[in-house]
């Protein structure tokens, strides 16, 4: 088996009901359905611990490719296999490549207001919520370029547009879920929805996966990216 428990590297397990449990890191206690198989938690905080490092990763990139983006934070330590790192990283990557790609946006506040945004949406929220968080990622990401607020028009309806567009993307794949290819497919449906909505175009590559090794669902031939 791969690993996934950040502690001992034993699969996760995802209950029913909510328990309390008690970070095995920091000691909080709150209630949570997913632990290891050898009773580990980590909260959502510890699990994003490092994250802070996007914001100096997106600010000094170039690049109008937000896969290219987003795989130069997978490499980082600080991101896993699996995890609510993505809620923000593909927002991020997103915001960072519109500005490369001449969109209009102040990277840097709007990469603190991604940070925030993102790190709101704990992770299993694709099974529990029925809401992929990096599909939510690309909707906070239209929401943020385009100053979306509950009482805004059209920008309201794209912003809920484009998560509606990732999701449909994410979902018709099936599961279980796989951080990295719901990542992928998020960020493709944002690029071209960007481009017929907000007239910039992004750098959209083909996408070979490499991380499928690490990923103990992961579900082969089924992936559009394997």
């Amino acid at each position: 088996m791969k690993e996934e428990c950040i502690i001992c590297k034993a699969p996760l397990e995802y209950l029913e009901r909510d328990e309390m449990m008690e970070c095995a890191l920091c000691h909080k206690k709150e209630l949570s359905k997913t632990r290891c198989v050898n009773g580990h938690y980590v909260c959502n905080e510890c699990h994003m611990k490092g994250l802070d490092a996007v914001i100096g990763i997106c600010l000094s990139e170039e690049s109008k490719n937000p896969v290219e983006i987003i795989r130069r934070m997978m490499a980082e330590p600080f991101c896993h296999m699996h995890g609510p790192e993505h809620h923000v990283m593909v927002g991020a990557a997103l915001l960072t490549a519109y500005r490369n790609a001449g969109g209009d946006v102040d990277l840097s506040d709007a990469l603190t207001e991604m940070m925030k945004r993102g790190q709101s949406v704990p992770g299993g929220v694709c099974g529990f919520w029925g809401a992929c968080g990096a599909g939510l990622s690309t909707g906070m990401f239209i929401s943020i370029i385009s100053k979306a607020t509950p009482l805004a028009g059209k920008p309201w309806g794209l912003s809920n547009k484009m998560t509606s567009k990732s999701l449909d993307s994410i979902g018709s794949i099936d599961g279980p879920r796989c951080c990295k290819r719901d990542s992928y497919l998020a960020i493709l449906t944002a690029i071209d929805f960007v481009k017929g909505n907000f007239g910039i175009e992004m750098e959209r590559p083909e996408i070979k996966c490499i991380h499928y090794e690490q990923n103990n669902q992961c579900i082969g031939s089924r992936c559009p990216f394997r």
